[in-house]
């Protein structure tokens, strides 16, 4: 009799033993499950999409042109006057466009007040006229460039590519970044503004 209560005592506790290792397993599941999410979390991050940096912002191909200079702290001023030249829908089309993009560097090296002054309502055929001097229908990326290539832009004169040293520069301003993606054509940032001849 002292026997089988030793006997049953000993299956109940292997019983209660063999239940913790269960309960412990699927607890592991559980944490194993977890880390899992971790990881397909961490390769979504992977995942997200590349670009170009300027202007401290990340210029990204699901964008189209206006939309990722907006986030250009280096394009504030080209910005304005796209807006002041009402061309935002324009660029924001399907294009494909090519676009010379001063900064605002750039724009400052213009005598003194000329960008105050395009900037007004009544200048607003001589701002547009300027901007789409720097705009290009289609889309060249610099392995289409060609050293002395020249290209028709939207107002309706020619821009002159040139390659010296490895750098490349249109008209006189130099191309300081090339190649920047957008959804609706490319985009070179340069240091200087286009001027149209008159």
């Amino acid at each position: 009799m002292k026997k089988q209560f030793l006997n049953l005592t000993a299956g109940i506790a292997l019983l209660a033993m063999v239940t913790a290792c269960n309960s412990s397993k699927t607890a592991d599941t559980t944490n194993d499950s977890s880390i899992m999410d971790t990881s397909a979390a961490d390769t979504a991050m992977a995942t997200v999409e590349s670009g170009v940096k300027v202007g401290g912002a990340m210029m990204v191909p699901s964008k189209n042109i206006v939309e990722n200079a907006l986030g250009s702290s280096d394009h504030t001023t080209l910005v304005a006057a796209v807006k002041a030249a009402g061309l935002v829908e324009t660029l924001s089309g399907t294009g494909p466009f090519t676009v010379f993009a001063p900064t605002n560097e750039a724009f400052a090296k213009l005598p003194a007040g000329a960008v105050d002054n395009l900037l007004k309502p009544a200048m607003k055929k001589d701002l547009t006229s300027v901007l789409t001097y720097h705009v290009v229908a289609g889309s060249y990326k610099s392995s289409d460039l060609k050293n002395g290539m020249e290209l028709t832009t939207v107002q309706g004169q020619k821009i002159k590519l040139t390659e010296k040293d490895g750098t490349w520069w249109v008209n006189d301003a130099k191309i300081t970044i090339p190649d920047v993606i957008s959804s609706n054509g490319i985009t070179y940032v340069i240091d200087g503004v286009l001027m149209p001849k008159k």
